[in-house]
């Protein structure tokens, strides 16, 4: 017995903790992605009980990615000095705070404070670009694939609950289907970062998964042919000319991002497809972004990241010109699938980009300011999809402008000179 018992915690002792801390990850965004989801499902239902205009909701959107844009800055700048377990406690009690509390409105103002206000702060210690930063410090081999498995948990979320809530909204309502979003987020994520996440390998005595011993970490990094670089600072980085190129092609992208998440069932639903077969798009959009991190992650290991960033901005331009040209229940599954393999692929590329050009001293104060100006182009394109739909009848002049910007960050990915930067200084 004794052999026994040795040979399982042998068996065990192999198994790096990098992994467990990318499973709690997966599993926390699993349930915060159909929680995120939800916005989609639960729209119309609310503009039929409130009489409330397409803008009014998506200006709770609006505040919402205004909010957690900010947040992002903060809470990066957290992360990097304290770690992920307290952010995500705290995070979570908002976030599920808000969620159960919108059970309860009965009014608009009430609506912006839960999900503008609550739901938005608690999304910033919750979302991809903690749990991505986080992989980043646990790997060094197969940082691109860990980053992809981790966040392959908000796809998969979106694809296994954004189907149930909209089954569950249809029979319970809409009330009743936040008050368990926030009950199980609450569970899932406390219980995550109490039991398993770690900061950092250092807290366990451990290196990451796949790190050479023997090479200082500590603010530089070393390339193939034996030249260090010094780890830039946000403020460094921002005198770079690529950095604002990146800033631009991921504030575009975050317009793209949210302004399909949020309102494609409402305008499939316009064009006569139910709400259940509406709900099964977005819900295949979510599986097909996980066959885009998947892919797009490993790639980033092994050809860099300029060529998947640019594909992805190419396919979301061809995208929206099949939508502009076809509203039929085929063209709107093709879109939904095209667009949806391209949804996360930024999510694992921004560490991995930013990494690689800057270091990864302050990969959380960095993912978070290029991820807050993501959230910042999402939650004002949102709403501005609504403002349109209100003022024109038709969401048409959304997604023409929004196939010219995808456009624009194609170029701007083109012209990104993908390569470790020094200090504006030491040139």
């Amino acid at each position: 017995m004794g052999k026994i018992s040795l040979g399982k915690k042998d068996f065990r002792s192999k198994i790096h903790y990098a992994w467990y801390v990318l499973a709690a990850c997966f599993a926390i965004l699993f349930f915060n992605s159909g929680a995120r989801y939800s916005f989609g499902v639960m729209f119309k239902p609310m503009i039929v009980e409130f009489g409330w205009s397409r803008g009014s909701i998506s200006f709770a959107f609006f505040l919402n990615s205004a909010l957690w844009a900010l947040s992002l800055v903060f809470v990066g700048r957290v992360y990097d000095r304290f770690g992920p377990r307290w952010v995500i406690i705290v995070g979570t009690v908002f976030i599920s705070a808000g969620y159960a509390l919108i059970s309860l409105i009965d009014s608009l103002w009430q609506f912006y404070i839960c999900y503008g206000i609550l739901v938005a702060i608690g999304m910033g210690g919750t979302a991809v670009p903690l749990m991505a930063a986080l992989m980043s410090k646990w790997f060094v081999r197969w940082r691109g694939l860990a980053i992809s498995l981790a966040l392959s948990g908000n796809c998969l979320g979106q694809f296994a609950l954004v189907p149930l809530f909209t089954l569950f909204a249809l029979k319970y309502g809409w009330r009743v289907s936040y008050l368990s979003i926030g009950l199980i987020m609450f569970a899932v994520n406390v219980t995550m970062a109490l039991l398993v996440i770690k900061g950092n390998p250092g807290d366990l005595g451990k290196e990451p998964f796949g790190y050479p011993g023997g090479v200082e970490r500590k603010g530089r990094d070393q390339n193939s042919s034996g030249e260090v670089f010094k780890d830039l600072s946000l403020k460094e980085a921002m005198r770079t000319y690529s950095f604002w190129l990146f800033l631009i092609a991921m504030f575009i992208c975050g317009s793209g991002d949210f302004l399909v998440t949020t309102h494609l069932i409402p305008y499939v639903t316009d064009h006569g497809i139910s709400p259940t077969t509406a709900g099964n798009m977005l819900a295949w959009f979510g599986l097909m972004a996980l066959g885009g991190i998947l892919i797009a992650g490993p790639a980033s290991d092994l050809i860099g990241n300029k060529i998947p960033l640019a594909l992805t901005f190419l396919m979301r331009f061809l995208s929206f010109l099949l939508i502009l040209n076809y509203q039929t229940t085929v063209s709107f599954y093709i879109f939904s699938l095209t667009f949806g393999f391209t949804y996360l692929i930024t999510g694992t590329l921004i560490p991995t980009t930013l990494g690689r050009l800057y270091g990864f001293l302050q990969i959380g104060l960095l993912s978070g300011f290029v991820t807050a100006a993501h959230h910042l182009g999402g939650g004002f394109w949102a709403y501005m999809g609504g403002f349109i739909f209100d003022r024109t009848g038709s969401y048409q002049l959304a997604f023409i402008l929004s196939a010219l910007m995808a456009l624009i960050a194609f170029f701007c990915c083109i012209f990104l000179k993908e390569k470790r930067h020094r200090p504006i200084e030491d040139i």
